[in-house]
């Protein structure tokens, strides 16, 4: 081709690089088929630049009818580049967000197919996943590895003939279970004496009565009163039951989803039909010990919930049974405490039989261990068997102590093929040692006398003992101005008995104490917690003023009145008990309190007095 001008050359370059500009951006193909359906084809092969020009805003203003436009060439040249570069960067715009798109879509598309799998295996499997089901398997290989029997399992009494020295306890226990009518129950004692072990073995002495209202799956469930705690918001009580609201606690699913509160049982619904055990009652709650109260007298326990809609179709029928009749809890209450009966809420007590359980004898703890050895299929030697019961009055300690040793003497001969184990004194002796233990009972009374020493008797919880009481007197260093000094850890009540020990010397007709300075002494520095060391308070007093010796085998207790009378005490049971440990041959007490000492005692003698005089001519009969 000749160009006439250089304009011509140059317009003629810039529509080949338009030409191929465009067989780029729209493809060769398609530029064939645009120009065959508008019928430009002519146009595009013309030799005019004019003619070609058109062709080419005709493809490239395909859609919208476009039939030329004025201007020089090089002009509408321009014009088509400005407008090919537009479709260029929308195109690329395009492409680009066509590609994010469909990555975005491929993304959904896995998470849906994802889900939809879940679906589907949740579907065929239920609940269980891969984690849950290798926690399970560890679940169920734990539940195969398991130990020999704990000692304390072994040890415990397995029938009511293993409970030693409480018959008369035992015997009231079953009396109030083994009824047609059974009662609750408060049983009082000290720790270790088997309160728990006889209520458990109670329950199935009395299931085999045929007048017995326990069936043969009567349940017996166990708390410790010290862990039931009173919640104010009422959340959760594992006692008589909570309410799980769907919003705060969560309610199962099912049922949160549709805001429909659920009831839980407690322990006194899972009673129901038997017995309800509770240790250290005495421990619990004031708070909760009402709900328990207004438990025992309806037999069953009520809920309430804001969320609880009686009319909601939606309630099932065994939620709305519970909110609208309540639970069953149609139990028989043990409770058993190391406090005394005044401690514990009188309300309760009314509702209640009570029992005693008495302190263990040395005798009584031999017994045990006896028992316990046999389990063990051990021999334990007598005297070893003695050493125990000297240092502790309480049972279970007793069979612990048994127990530690037998584990070390195994492992002291585990190469030896011996047949029988044999725990001898010494053995016992390193493990009281090893513990830290003292001695509970020392053997404090003897036979000879003493001025100025008497015995008193106290009471702690449910155990006695013996109180070491002294006395001495001299001249007044002024005369008519002497005093008596009494240690201030003694208490009040103590220095109160001092000065009723005062007046009953004048009223008595005896020296004036006014000639005397006296001091009295509780050794050891004990409390005493109530009037009942007067007597002996007086005696020591006497005793010192008098120069006349006491024997040492005699323990006193009672109240003195200003007016010599003896009055009666508390605790007469377990000081007695005290008295004997301690050695002692003859107890003097209230004549009141004649009702009060337990049958069969053996070993120690009794003297009920009325007044002081009684007292004195007992003591000092010899003198």
């Amino acid at each position: 081709m000749t160009y006439t001008t250089e304009t011509d050359r140059l317009v003629a370059d810039r529509l080949n690089g338009l030409e191929s500009l465009l067989n780029d951006v729209f493809g060769a193909d398609q530029i064939i088929i645009r120009g065959t359906k508008l019928e430009i084809l002519d146009l595009m092969s013309s030799s005019r630049p004019e003619d070609r020009i058109l062709a080419f805003e005709k493809i490239v203003f395909y859609d919208s009818g476009y039939n030329g436009s004025d201007g020089t060439p090089m002009e509408r040249i321009d014009k088509l580049l400005n407008e090919v570069a537009e479709i260029v960067a929308k195109k690329s715009m395009e492409d680009q967000l066509e590609k994010i798109i469909a990555e975005k879509m491929q993304e959904k598309q896995e998470d849906y197919y994802r889900e939809i799998k879940l679906q589907v295996l949740k579907e065929q499997s239920g609940p269980e996943n891969a984690n849950t089901l290798r926690k399970f398997a560890e679940l169920e290989c734990m539940e195969h590895k398991t130990l020999s029997r704990s000692a304390m399992d072994l040890l415990r009494p397995a029938s009511l003939d293993e409970i030693v020295g409480q018959d008369k306890a035992v015997n009231a226990l079953l009396g109030k279970l083994a009824s047609p009518y059974p009662q609750h129950v408060i049983v009082y004692g000290p720790p270790g004496v088997g309160k728990t072990s006889a209520a458990r073995l109670a329950l199935e002495a009395a299931k085999a009565l045929e007048t017995s209202p326990f069936g043969d799956d009567a349940p017996f469930i166990e708390i410790d009163g010290s862990t039931l705690r009173w919640d104010p918001r009422e959340t959760t009580n594992p006692l008589l039951g909570s309410v799980h609201d769907p919003i705060y606690q969560g309610a199962r699913r099912d049922l949160a989803e549709t805001g429909i509160p659920e009831p839980k049982p407690g322990l006194v619904t899972n009673a129901s039909g038997g017995v309800l055990f509770i240790d250290e009652i005495g421990e619990m709650d004031p708070m909760l010990m009402s709900k328990l109260l207004k438990v025992l007298e309806d037999k069953r326990v009520e809920f309430e919930s804001s969320y609880y809609d009686p009319n909601d179709d939606q309630v099932p029928q065994y939620i709305k049974k519970i909110f609208d009749q309540g639970l069953p809890a149609d139990f028989i209450l043990i409770a058993a405490t190391t406090r005394e009966p005044e401690e514990l809420n009188s309300a309760l007590r009314s509702r209640c039989g009570e029992v005693y359980f008495e302190p263990l004898s040395p005798q009584d703890i031999i017994g045990i261990l006896m028992n316990a050895a046999e389990k063990l299929k051990i021999k334990l030697d007598q005297d070893a068997a003695e050493l125990i019961a000297d240092y502790t009055v309480d049972g279970r300690k007793a069979v612990n102590i048994l127990s530690d040793a037998y584990g070390l003497l195994m492992y002291e001969q585990r190469d030896r093929k011996t047949k029988r184990l044999v725990i001898k004194k010494k053995k016992i002796e390193e493990v009281l040692q090893n513990a830290r233990m003292s001695p509970y009972h020392r053997e404090k009374a003897h036979s000879g006398t003493e001025v100025g020493k008497v015995f008193g008797l106290g009471v702690y919880g449910f155990l006695g003992s013996v109180l070491e009481i002294e006395a001495v007197a001299f001249p007044a260093a002024e005369e008519g101005k002497g005093f008596v000094r009494f240690n201030d850890t003694a208490g009040s009540m103590a220095k109160d008995s001092v000065f009723n020990a005062s007046s009953v010397f004048r009223l008595l007709g005896e020296a004036d104490l006014n000639q005397y300075d006296a001091h009295v002494n509780v050794v050891g520095g004990g409390n005493i917690d109530g009037p009942s060391a007067g007597l002996a308070i007086f005696v020591a007093l006497y005793s010192a003023i008098k120069a006349l010796p006491i024997p040492q085998n005699i323990a006193i207790t009672g109240e003195l009145s200003i007016r010599g009378n003896v009055r009666p005490v508390g605790g007469i049971t377990e000081k007695i008990y005290g008295a004997k440990q301690a050695g002692v041959k003859k107890v003097i007490l209230p004549r009141d309190n004649l009702g009060d000492v337990p049958q069969g005692l053996k070993g120690i003698k009794i003297e009920p007095v009325d007044n002081v005089e009684q007292a004195l001519n007992i003591i000092f009969k010899a003198h």
